[in-house]
């Protein structure tokens, strides 16, 4: 039997301390058994705390935290709700906005910092996950794979569908797609639900396909939402950051930074964090946690639970100074379910030879009035063609640039 004991109630040296009527105290334990045989007993204290939205006026931009050096400008405004988004080699930027159903290019042609251009250029139910691969555009919604060729004028051909059954989105609907070294088309597909036993087993999973969307296979599984990854530009190894259960309090489940690979499993919904058993839900069978711990890929790196990782990129250009190079910017997206708000921010990622080592605020500001209010929410980054970071905010409608002018 594995006994844990959290802070529930009251915090007392790691434990909870449930007051009597008579005024005793009765220490409470979180019980969490092998097998079903015995009770399972646990106790979670949860919150909703969703920051009021305010403009993001120039005021507030201007008290955004970058490090010395770097500036952060808005590069575009009036985009609806950005999500996702990718620039092409010509400098073209390509957004997405699922609950709108568009793909908006933004050009920036006179290359002074801000977008004079943006026309919407596709119109596709949920579009999500954007990328660039050989010069071929692809797009992914809940359910489905497209290509578009890439006009000269930007402008964007009309789409095939390469994929049209992936799983249902569930609660996490929000799919994103890349291409790996290896040319193979790698989709991240999220579970269907905060955590339970899924039916399909693509779900809480990324697949791995041949480019034209055949020969789709499970690359790895146990992945309950990694909507942001990518390869190490040197060691060509994958690294994502997955989204951790919610309502196991305000400081778990951690976000995950997982090195991703193929035929693991990473434990999701059993085992969680750094071998922790999930209570609500027991493996399968016969198998105990233990089991199952066993044969359960846990993460290199943790981040403050609820903080909800969007997307990732290694820094690969040059405008940066060099220490930035092969390094990874995330986007987190901030928390809902969390006493005190956490995420609201980009964070850069430190690698030292070849691994994940720390997290550093990056993009910080965005939270105000004692933490009360809020003007953005960052999702999608993507480096531009002078080597600065485009970044979105779906709540105000704005792609943020940010630039080291030093």
């Amino acid at each position: 039997m594995r006994t844990l004991r959290k802070s529930l109630i009251f915090a007392a040296t790691g434990a909870a301390l449930v007051v009597g009527c008579k005024g005793t105290q009765v220490l409470f334990n979180e019980v969490i058994p092998e097998t079903d045989d015995k009770r399972t007993t646990a106790q979670y204290t949860g919150y909703v705390f969703k920051p009021a939205l305010v403009p993001a006026t120039d005021q507030n931009v201007a008290q955004l935290k970058v490090p010395a050096g770097f500036t952060i400008t808005k590069f575009a405004e009036g985009l609806g709700k950005p999500r996702m988004l990718v620039v092409s080699q010509t400098g073209n930027v390509y957004v997405t906005d699922r609950e709108a159903g568009t793909v908006t290019l933004v050009r920036d042609a006179d290359q002074d910092g801000r977008a004079e251009e943006k026309r919407t250029v596709l119109s596709l139910k949920q579009v999500h996950g954007i990328t660039i691969h050989k010069g071929t555009m692809y797009l992914i919604t809940v359910k489905e794979v497209y290509s578009a060729s890439i006009n000269a004028d930007g402008s964007l051909g009309q789409p095939q569908m390469l994929i049209n059954d992936l799983p249902d989105g569930g609660q996490h609907p929000n799919r994103t797609l890349a291409f790996g070294p290896d040319g193979m088309m790698y989709i991240t597909v999220g579970s269907t639900c905060n955590a339970c036993d899924e039916p399909n087993p693509e779900s809480a999973t990324i697949l791995r396909a041949n480019a034209d969307g055949s020969n789709r296979k499970i690359f790895a599984k146990g992945l309950r939402n990694t909507i942001g990854f990518g390869w190490h530009p040197q060691t060509q190894e994958l690294f994502g950051m997955d989204h951790g259960i919610d309502w196991l309090g305000d400081n778990e489940q951690k976000e995950e930074v997982n090195s991703i690979k193929q035929n693991a499993d990473y434990g999701w919904p059993y085992i969680y964090g750094e071998g922790k058993y999930n209570p609500a839900d027991r493996p399968p069978g016969d198998t105990t946690y233990q089991q199952y711990l066993q044969k359960t890929t846990l993460p290199l790196l943790t981040y403050l639970a609820h903080s909800a990782p969007i997307a990732m990129i290694f820094y690969t250009g040059n405008q940066f100074p060099a220490e930035y190079r092969n390094d990874a910017f995330v986007a987190l997206h901030g928390s809902w379910n969390r006493s005190n708000p956490v995420g609201y921010k980009l964070v850069r990622l430190h690698f030292e030879n070849g691994k994940p080592v720390r997290f550093q605020d990056f993009v910080n500001g965005f939270l105000i009035n004692n933490d009360n209010s809020m003007f953005g929410r960052p999702v999608g980054i993507s480096q531009y063609q002078d080597g600065s970071l485009l970044f979105t905010d779906d709540y105000n409608g704005v792609i943020y640039r940010v630039a080291y002018t030093r």
